[in-house]
């Protein structure tokens, strides 16, 4: 089973990394609010058929409805920081930053998760925290903190990572306690509801949804398919394996899409994202065994 928890984890990374590029473009054509509704719609509606006849009782257990409300609020505000990182800042820049969503994981799962591991492996973790640094830095002075800190985007999505760090981990123990698709179908119909409501009152631009989903449909649709497939996948590999090893194999997305635009766009990447990309693929390929 160990091993089922590694190649979920491994499905996740690919999926986040489709997902995370057609975001980007997603939020820079229709805005914030309405990307992470159209994500959050997808998710009701494309997994409701699978949870509906065990609903009845978890809207009858208070204690699960208020722990899926509270992980809901954090992560509908961690996407917003994040969504907003990505539509002000460089790429370049923000990806980085986003690395840290890592090391914020681990450091809930270790103080409130109780998960601890052989020295080695927290060696070995660091490596690939520092691999997928390397790899998503185009240049060293991206990653010097005087200089980045005032590029635009980079509070916005450094902001984002600590809430993702704690999200990551509550999603860990929804899907443990709880069941992997209720609780991502509970939270994604929570983000809908509330883009909803924020568009329709705030910004009174309900109208107007159609409209940007036929202006940016061939961003939206694979956006929230992707991003959906890739909680799931993550949900059920934090099931079978602790939460901080399946963070860490999909965290790794990031130097995979570095990877990817070598491949395929043929782009240059210099000899420290190189490096960063082995880091990352030994790393993960010793967690990989170790675990499973």
């Amino acid at each position: 089973m160990p091993a089922l928890g590694i190649l979920l984890s491994f499905g996740a990374l690919l999926s986040w990394i489709i997902g995370d590029f057609f975001i980007q473009r997603s939020t820079r054509k229709i805005g914030n609010w309405e990307t992470l509704f159209f994500i959050g719609i997808v998710g009701f509606i494309g997994i409701l058929p699978f949870v509906y006849k065990k609903l009845p009782a978890l809207f009858t257990n208070q204690d699960q409805l208020v722990f899926l409300t509270i992980l809901s609020i954090i992560t509908l505000v961690a996407a917003l920081f994040l969504f907003e990182g990505l539509k002000r800042g460089k790429l370049a820049v923000i990806e980085p930053v986003y690395g840290l969503e890592l090391p914020f994981t681990i450091g809930f799962s270790y103080i409130l998760g109780k998960e601890h591991f052989p020295l080695a492996v927290y060696v070995i973790i660091i490596v690939v925290f520092v691999g997928i640094l390397l790899a998503a830095t185009q240049r060293f002075h991206h990653l010097r903190f005087y200089k980045t800190i005032f590029e635009k985007g980079v509070v916005w999505a450094a902001i984002g990572s600590v809430g993702m760090g704690l999200m990551n981990y509550l999603w860990g123990v929804g899907s443990q306690t709880i069941s992997p698709l209720i609780t991502i179908w509970f939270v994604h119909s929570f983000l809908a509801i509330s883009c909803l409501l924020y568009i329709t009152f705030v910004r009174n631009g309900a109208r107007n949804l159609l409209e940007h989903f036929r202006h940016g449909l061939s961003s939206v649709i694979p956006a929230s398919i992707f991003d959906n497939l890739a909680w799931i996948h993550y949900g059920y590999a934090m099931t079978l394996i602790p939460i901080s090893i399946a963070t860490t194999i999909s965290e790794s997305y990031i130097a995979g899409l570095v990877f990817i635009g070598v491949i395929i766009n043929r782009e240059k990447i210099a000899h420290h994202q190189l490096l960063g990309i082995v880091f990352v693929v030994v790393g993960t390929g010793i967690i990989s065994w170790w675990f499973g």
